[in-house]
């Protein structure tokens, strides 16, 4: 009997949950958004620029282990010298001109 009622309120709260984890919004994307607005991009938001650009930051900090390496390289809309010393740590320096094009795009300062 007891065990009855646990399936029963089981069920119910799944069934309750899904929908309202259904009707979220997909965080990722919104994050990634709020990202490029919280660094004061001022340009276009461009989620591929935005990704590769926030991936050689990712990249940098999975080199150095380093918790702050991640923000700093980010500041100022991958404009900082800390996104410069990534390139150059991840040896990248052949694409700059691609790397400061997008930059440009996304608005950094």
């Amino acid at each position: 009997m007891m065990c009855s009622r646990n399936i029963k309120i089981s069920v119910v709260l799944f069934l309750v949950l899904i929908p309202i984890f259904a009707a979220l919004p997909h965080n990722h994307n919104l994050s990634k958004r709020s990202n490029f607005f919280d660094l004061e991009c001022k340009g276009i938001f461009n989620k591929t620029m935005f990704f590769r650009l926030d991936r050689i930051c990712e990249d940098c900090y999975q080199l150095f282990r380093e918790t702050s390496i991640h923000r700093l390289c980010k500041q100022e809309c991958f404009g900082s010298p800390f996104f410069n010393a990534c390139i150059e740590a991840l040896q990248l320096h052949e694409e700059m001109d691609k790397y400061n094009e997008w930059r440009d795009t996304l608005g950094r300062k």
